[in-house]
């Protein structure tokens, strides 16, 4: 099947992006996935870095992430499921012209896997130059990232997070229809420090998919609780609350 210009475009941005990681050192990882494994999930974690994203916040989140991919309960429902593995990788986005794969995928598989995985999450630094927030872009190339990976799994996930409303690209909902259509869910983590109903806005015009869910944070010092809860149930999987 011919898929769209602008996904085809994103799957050439993550080539670039793969093969600069192989260069600079970022792909050698503690385990990552083979062509014949199966894993229970395979995740993207999107990570915001647009102009209202300051250093402090983006740090917010980074933190948030390494910590909860700390916690003894992730790491049970890691085990708990029906392969006891999932497939994780990490991206930062911005505006139309700025998304950036900058953890490849990784297999967790046991506590130590997830502690390694934890450790290199808290060491990310930002790799984008700031920019407007084009949420589509980011979706689509999410989506690029998760049909281009080597695993075999029924579930497949963006786990996006942003402070702000669609303002660069097409408009979000014709990319969340094209990456739903491909069987993919997006759950979204709107943190509402700047838009207090932003989560409104999340549900209307960005999550989607099966199962699809949302959990808002108040603010960046709330984004660290959010994303465990949020990570836990995406792991456990649908009919978890």
């Amino acid at each position: 099947m011919q898929l769209p210009r602008l996904v085809q475009a994103a799957m050439r941005r993550i080539v670039v992006t793969l093969s600069l990681g192989l260069v600079l050192g970022l792909a050698p990882g503690p385990r990552f996935v083979s062509a014949a494994e199966k894993v229970d999930l395979a995740l993207v974690l999107a990570v915001d870095c647009s102009y209202s994203v300051d250093a402090s916040e983006f740090r917010l989140q980074i933190k948030g992430l390494a910590d909860a991919f700390h916690r003894s309960d992730i790491h049970d429902a890691i085990k708990g499921g029906p392969s006891g593995r999932i497939a994780v990788t990490l991206m930062e986005w911005s505006d139309d012209k700025n998304q950036l794969l900058v953890l490849p995928w990784t297999i967790l598989d046991s506590p130590e896997a997830a502690d390694n995985f934890a450790d290199r999450v808290g060491r990310v630094r930002r790799g984008l130059a700031e920019g407007g927030t084009a949420i589509g872009d980011a979706l689509r190339f999410a989506a690029a990232v998760l049909m281009a990976s080597p695993y075999a799994t029924e579930r497949r996930v963006i786990d996006l997070s942003s402070d702000g409303r669609n303002n660069r690209g097409d408009l979000v909902t014709i990319a969340r229809d094209e990456v739903v259509a491909r069987g993919i869910t997006i759950n979204g983590l709107p943190i509402l420090n700047e838009w207090p109903t932003l989560d409104k806005y999340f549900e209307q015009q960005i999550i989607g998919g099966p199962y699809h869910f949302m959990i808002p944070a108040n603010d960046y010092e709330a984004y660290g609780n959010a994303i465990a809860r949020k990570l836990l149930r995406e792991i456990t999987g649908p009919g978890i609350s």
